[in-house]
């Protein structure tokens, strides 16, 4: 959530910023809860004080050996006074706590203005889209003359938007993420976990899925509460929730393969045939927790982290800074990065680094102790595919693709591939 002081001390502020998104901010109903909340908190602080001062006044009469009986009643009435006032008091800041986990976070002001993708900046492009002196095909028909994509299958044990991987398909979806997962490791400095990819309610609340996109997610049948992961970076961000962490252990990076699950509810009618909007797919998922005034230097560490994927495995990129009404409702700052997908004649997004600043530190209590103020303050969390495997599959299937239906492996990923430079079509 945004910062509540801010939205306190001005509302109109956080209604400016809003607009960029082309949200409205209701001042006025913000305004009626704070009024609401005032005079709840005023007899609180006053019961307290008065609470506190007259244990002390006990202590006092105690310690001179005189009747205390009449105060300790008083204090006995002061406690349940409190109870009650307490109790009207966190219902209101429950109330505004509900109120606030519906609003979007604070943009950035280096986003693009703007209502729609249309409005997105390129920031920069690598690679050359090839040339083919053929007719392209995309990477269904690829696939299955290769006979590693099976959908019929697929669709008849789980129904549309899911794929069957055999064979030398299922071997470069893995050597993808392997590599993936290697190159963060070794070269950029990433810490390597593995999670559940099953999660309670409040770590989807700490990162921002819910409430609001609870119908992009698939919830688990049973007697414990669960969803499936949309996404690594709900539990891997959920590893420092209810945390206080030193500075000096600051930054933290990790990186994790994991499959993801959605149900892409607001996607009706998009890229139903193929591998690029599943309900399930796999992500080498990126995570950083940093120091707030280190966190837009990290979203750029970040985005480069992924570009690299994108540049070893010699696939034609651009990179786009989403504009104001493009941007996800948890993010401050997003990079899109687009991989050229020939069959389509178009970039297409294979990753998204978002810094999100302290919007989720503040759901999840998640911390560290600034040496300067030597208090907890929130920490900073920044979040990126480094990539989307299927998607990288399917641009490394249409971007080597050859003639007669073979199709080269990239360079990167042979030694993954055991050898293998070629998938060749099954006979």
């Amino acid at each position: 959530m945004i910062d509540p002081k801010l939205l306190r001390s001005d509302p109109e502020a956080v209604a400016r910023n809003m607009a960029r998104r082309g949200l409205t901010l209701d001042v006025e109903a913000w305004r009626a809860l704070e009024e609401k909340r005032k005079p709840y908190q005023i007899d609180v602080d006053r019961l307290r004080a008065d609470r506190n001062a007259n244990a002390k006044a006990v202590g006092m009469a105690k310690g001179k050996g005189t009747d205390a009986s009449e105060l300790m009643a008083r204090g006995e009435a002061l406690t349940t006074e409190l109870a009650t006032a307490e109790q009207a008091l966190n219902a209101v800041q429950q109330e505004q706590t509900e109120w606030q986990m519906g609003l979007p976070n604070w943009l950035h002001e280096s986003v693009p203005d703007g209502a729609d993708e249309k409005a997105n900046v390129e920031i920069r492009r690598g690679g050359q889209p090839r040339s083919f002196a053929f007719e392209v095909q995309d990477h269904i028909a690829l696939g299955e003359k290769l006979g590693g994509l099976d959908f019929e299958a697929a669709a008849r044990m789980s129904g549309a938007r899911f794929t069957v991987m055999k064979g030398q398909i299922a071997r470069l979806h893995r050597a993808l993420a392997q590599f993936m997962l290697d190159l963060h490791t070794r070269e950029h400095g990433y810490t390597e976990v593995y999670v559940p990819y099953l999660v309670q309610p409040q770590a989807l609340y700490g990162t921002g899925q819910l409430p609001k996109f609870a119908e992009d997610l698939f919830a688990v049948k049973g007697e414990q509460n669960f969803h499936l992961i949309p996404t690594a970076e709900v539990p891997v961000t959920n590893l420092v929730r209810e945390q206080i962490i030193a500075a000096e252990d600051l930054p933290l990076k990790f990186v994790c393969h994991s499959p993801c699950f959605r149900s892409e509810a607001g996607a009706a009618g998009r890229d139903t045939r193929g591998m690029i909007r599943n309900h399930q797919f796999d992500k080498v998922e990126l995570v950083h927790v940093v120091r707030p005034a280190d966190s837009y230097a990290a979203l750029e560490e970040l985005t480069a982290n992924a570009e690299t994927v994108l540049q070893r495995l010699e696939i034609p990129y651009r990179i786009v800074a989403l504009c104001a009404g493009d941007m996800g409702k948890n993010s401050s700052k997003t990079y899109d990065l687009e991989a050229w997908l020939p069959s389509q004649g178009q970039y297409r997004e294979i990753s998204s680094c978002s810094n999100v600043e302290a919007f989720q530190a503040r759901r999840m209590e998640a911390r560290w102790r600034n040496p300067d103020t030597k208090k907890p303050e929130p920490v900073h969390t920044l979040n990126g595919s480094g990539l989307a495997v299927g998607r990288a599959l399917v641009a490394v299937l249409e971007n080597y693709q050859n003639a007669d239906g073979t199709v080269n492996v990239p360079q990167a990923l042979i030694s993954y591939m055991g050898g293998v430079a070629m998938l060749t079509p099954k006979k």
